[in-house]
């Protein structure tokens, strides 16, 4: 879908909504601050007051770590409290606040099961105080995700859930459809090449493999800094294509 389309679309939705009784709210979004990134997102970021799936790439544990982190920096950078529903105790403070979600911003909800997560989350996405809701997720039906966005698009608030799964099984689910604006999944790659001996910058591939609005892609980036921003890496940068488009199946 080009660029021309989406407004087409968006105001095709607002018809919609308006036949169907549905009070409009003044869109709103969170810019990642990437030209590369925004310029592939309805209004140019992240829409505020929805929900949003993250998950990582595989299922090796350090691409969960990275899921985890790249929706840790997409709630750093909104204003308020976080809340962050999890059900096991392995969420990393100092890591959170090193790409930019220090702790003191944080409220974390450690449930007994994941039925009392997904109450925890939407409850926490109905209140519109805080300026983000993370909850860890294995399976999200349509209907648990209808009610979520519902609840985020009369708050507000945006919701991010984290797909992290324990059996292979339920990785399954990750490609059931939902009603999130967006769906991102995140890998890691070979870091950052450095001219002398040592580590360079964590690199990512972030893959958009949904977008209400808009259409899927690729973006291979330098992970979070301190300060939570994205990079794309210099030797990409320096070139005319820099990043992938790829039509994909949510």
């Amino acid at each position: 879908m080009s660029a021309l389309v989406q407004p087409a679309v968006l105001r095709l939705r607002e018809q919609i909504q308006r036949l169907e009784g549905v009070p409009l709210r003044a869109r709103t979004v969170l810019p990642f601050g990437v030209e590369a990134i925004d310029s592939r997102l309805p209004g140019g970021g992240l829409a505020l007051g929805a929900l949003h799936e993250v998950a990582g790439g595989g299922n090796a544990a350090i691409n969960g770590a990275a899921a985890a982190l790249f929706a840790a920096r997409i709630a750093a950078r909104t204003k308020g409290k976080i809340l962050w529903c999890i059900t096991r105790q392995d969420l990393f403070a100092p890591a959170l606040a090193q790409v930019g979600l220090h702790a003191d911003r944080v409220i974390y909800v450690d449930a007994c099961d994941e039925k009392t997560v997904l109450a925890c989350f939407e409850e926490g996405v109905r209140h519109g105080g805080l300026g983000a809701v993370v909850a860890e997720v294995a399976r999200l039906s349509m209907t648990s995700s209808r009610r979520l966005s519902l609840a985020a698009e009369a708050s507000g608030s945006i919701a991010i859930a984290v797909r992290r799964w324990r059996r292979q099984t339920e990785a399954a689910d990750f490609g059931q459809p939902t009603a999130s604006a967006t769906r991102w999944r995140v890998s890691t790659l070979p870091s950052s090449p450095l001219p002398v001996p040592g580590v360079g910058r964590a690199r990512w591939l972030l893959e958009l493999i949904r977008c209400r609005a808009g259409e899927s892609a690729d973006f291979v980036m330098d992970a979070c800094d301190v300060q939570g921003r994205l990079a794309l890496p210099a030797d990409v940068a320096d070139r005319s294509a820099t990043t992938q488009h790829g039509r994909r199946s949510a």
